[in-house]
């Protein structure tokens, strides 16, 4: 990733071995369950290819059916309980690292940003699905 560019991280301590949060994080069964980042919207649907070259899209809508929109990309590189890059459809890249840790997983995600909305909505609205991610993977 080019880091000359602004760049926003989020990051989480998930209480659970790195092979259960890259299962969870990366199965379509679990991915509908957690990607949301309030409880007044929901993922319905979601598809991956976790390979290199790989395609996949969650479709996440507002639970009153007000508003909804497909997130996807392609994967540039998957490294098994360790590391994934992507490109969003926007071109926009992403990556996020699986870190063992003595008590658990940290999950480090880093986006570019888009240019529509401002830059702390976006954190807090990435930290915020973090977070529904880790409460998900560690009552399950």
């Amino acid at each position: 990733m080019d880091t000359n560019h602004s760049v926003i991280t989020v990051e989480a301590i998930v209480h659970a071995p790195v092979e259960k949060v890259w299962e969870y994080w990366t199965m379509p069964e679990h991915i509908t369950k957690w990607n949301n980042a309030s409880d007044d919207w929901h993922t319905p649907h979601a598809e991956n290819d976790l390979r290199a070259g790989g395609k996949f899209v969650s479709r996440m809508e507002a639970k009153d059916g007000s508003f909804g929109f497909d997130l996807g990309g392609i994967y540039d590189e998957v490294r098994v309980h360790e590391f994934i890059s992507y490109a969003l459809e926007d071109g926009r890249k992403v990556e996020i690292t699986f870190i063992p840790q003595e008590n658990g997983t940290k999950v480090v995600e880093v986006f570019e940003p888009e240019t529509t909305n401002p830059v702390e909505m976006q954190q807090g609205g990435w930290q915020a699905i973090l977070n529904n991610f880790k409460k998900y993977a560690e009552q399950k």
